[in-house]
């Protein structure tokens, strides 16, 4: 048998090829405004702190990886089976264990660009072959091309509604057409991670497409709106057969006891939810517009940040200006920038911090 000649272990080719995932900048201090990640700028749920309390004194046990009770729970909120729940450490987590089980070597997944920006990495190590649709010019996702870049190899579609940085929805009855031309064999992923954000008259109905949908999976998470980010809990409802195999590889104990009760809890904090999402959506209504007057081609969208679509020099102009304001915020290159909604104090900071856009020699 002949054997190699490296002095190492040797990673696997395409691990080097892997773009890095770019998690926002943590605040160092207490004085910095960390808004780069979409994070919940407030407090964990009162209700859910007091259950996670008592879970903790259990920490020596382990979890039930089947998660009975949150998958029971989810389903009656949303009005689905426990067997077409499927739990997972937050919805990328998840969205893992979808690629995974629907996607050989050399298979395609289809999903706008610029969208989250963990999908091409996923796809890529599943030695699967990311196919990047450049969203419309208002930002949007565009179905038309999204459809028409559907090949034989194609699996999975991925739509982030809304999106992740764009904040921007996908219309219900566009997402229905859709569906109706893309292939019956090839998944389509709605991720609807900042959904609870949505105050749209007439939202998109995610989970009436996949009751109507064979093909349609929804992607959902306790990381934002919730407030459970650092606690990795997300979901899908999908068909009970797909469930089923997303169950079989899946990582066993991925999700803590301690994140199941305190999903469970939030489950039941309705009011307080509610509340909370209250104040990031009129901080969103209220910081758009100030930075529209000021000049700024500013995006509201529907999620809990406001994205600024700018060319690579103002991006970084933008974002180590902000830095010197002790606010750390995102920046896209070649597409813009990203800011995570906080309370009415830390925004203003904001707000005055970009003042005008012509002071940044850029013409109103």
């Amino acid at each position: 048998m002949a054997y190699t000649t490296s002095t190492q272990p040797a990673l696997r080719s395409l691990v080097h090829e892997l773009p890095v995932y770019g998690a926002g900048r943590r605040a160092t201090d207490a004085t910095s405004a960390a808004l780069a990640s979409n994070e919940s700028h407030y407090d964990p749920l009162p209700s859910v702190l007091e259950v996670v309390h008592a879970a903790a004194r259990r920490m020596n046990r382990y979890p039930d990886s089947a998660a009975p009770a949150l998958r029971a729970g989810i389903a009656a909120a949303l009005g689905v089976v426990p067997d077409e729940v499927v739990v997972g450490p937050g919805s990328l987590g998840v969205l893992q264990q979808i690629i995974a089980a629907v996607c050989d070597a050399g298979d395609e997944i289809v999903f706008a660009w610029r969208s989250f920006e963990a999908y091409p990495i996923l796809a890529s190590l599943a030695a699967t072959r990311p196919v990047m649709v450049p969203l419309a010019a208002d930002e949007s996702h565009d179905l038309a091309a999204m459809a028409a870049a559907v090949t034989e190899r194609t699996k999975v579609i991925l739509v982030c509604t809304p999106n992740n940085p764009t904040g921007v929805t996908v219309e219900h009855g566009r997402m229905s057409e859709f569906l109706n031309s893309v292939p019956a064999h090839v998944l389509v992923v709605i991720d609807e991670a900042y959904v609870e954000f949505v105050a749209e008259e007439e939202p998109l109905d995610a989970l009436a497409l996949f009751r109507a949908h064979p093909n349609v999976c929804v992607l959902r998470t306790f990381s934002k709106a919730h407030g459970l980010a650092g606690l990795r809990v997300g979901f899908a409802i999908a068909h009970t057969d797909l469930a089923d195999g997303l169950r079989r590889v899946g990582l066993p104990f991925a999700v803590t006891a301690l994140a199941q009760e305190a999903a469970l809890a939030s489950l039941r904090a309705t009011r307080e939810l509610h509340e909370r999402v209250a104040l990031v959506a009129g901080e969103r209504h209220r910081v758009a517009h100030a930075l529209q007057r000021a000049g700024w081609a500013v995006i509201a969208g529907q999620a809990n940040f406001v994205w600024l679509r700018t060319d690579d020099p103002l991006r970084e102009r933008i974002v180590d200006h902000l830095e010197k304001h002790d606010i750390l915020v995102r920046g896209y290159r070649g597409d813009g920038v990203r800011i995570s909604l906080a309370d009415g104090p830390t925004n203003d900071r904001v707000i005055t911090a970009l003042g005008d856009r012509g002071t940044f020699g850029v013409a109103r």
